[in-house]
């Protein structure tokens, strides 16, 4: 089963056989077989040395529900210096996710090289021969940021991880939960002050592997950031008429 069979079902098996001993052990077997089996099989990984400046990453999570209404969570990761930002949308429709990541830029002070996210509708329409086919209005937005979008590999968070990350850590502190016993939010605006309040806090205090807040380092990251348009891309939001 390439490590996958459940304890109970090859306790099963083994009954079969004649065996006499108790689903337990069988249990603490499989349990051991499988991380004996990991330790050959698993997933390398490599350390992920980023410049400042060149990366951002950005998700979305699900919302807490408001008026029987879901909302979602916008979170993006600036990679060097591990500054978050969480930002609250009705829907993921391409006019708001180009605003959030407007929004977003402007709270970095700059545009990063690169900005990394999944692969939705909004940023690729397709795939041919395993490359991603990018959403005309996508390109157009990051072309007037100086931004280039890519994507992760296809149903693989994890080559995106520092956001996936953000989603996590802010569903667990602003999604009302049985772990964390918050009260529903009233209002949009509530949402909106639950995250502002997320970001100030996760942002002051020291990150775990750079022992510096990211508030203080984003300091050091903004001279190697892109200037940001004075406008923002509007076009997504509707037709212009004179």
């Amino acid at each position: 089963s390439r490590g996958r069979v459940r304890g109970d079902i090859a306790h099963e098996r083994l009954l079969a056989l004649g065996y006499l001993g108790s689903e337990r052990s069988t249990r603490r077997a499989v349990q051991a077989a499988k991380k004996r089996r990991h330790l050959g099989h698993g997933r390398v990984y490599r350390p992920w040395i980023v410049e400042p400046g060149m990366w951002f990453q950005w998700d979305f999570g699900d919302g807490p529900m408001i008026d029987s209404r879901r909302t979602t969570l916008f979170c993006a990761w600036l990679a060097w210096s591990r500054f978050r930002v969480v930002l609250p949308m009705w829907d993921k429709s391409l006019p708001t996710v180009i605003s959030c990541i407007d929004a977003c830029l402007r709270r970095f002070g700059g545009v990063p090289t690169y900005g990394l996210t999944d692969n939705e509708k909004t940023v690729s329409v397709d795939h041919v021969a395993g490359i991603a086919i990018r959403n005309p209005a996508m390109v157009a937005a990051a072309h007037h940021y100086g931004l280039t979008v890519t994507t992760c590999v296809v149903a693989d968070p994890e080559t995106k991880g520092g956001s996936e990350s953000t989603v996590r850590v802010a569903k667990a502190d602003i999604v009302p939960t049985d772990a964390n016993l918050l009260d529903e939010y009233r209002t949009f605006g509530a949402l909106e002050v639950a995250c502002e309040r997320f970001c100030e806090d996760v942002n002051a205090r020291p990150h775990r592997i750079t022992r510096r807040p990211p508030l203080e380092m984003l300091l050091d990251e903004r001279p190697r950031l892109h200037k940001i348009p004075a406008e923002p891309y509007t076009v997504a939001f509707g037709d212009s008429r004179t």
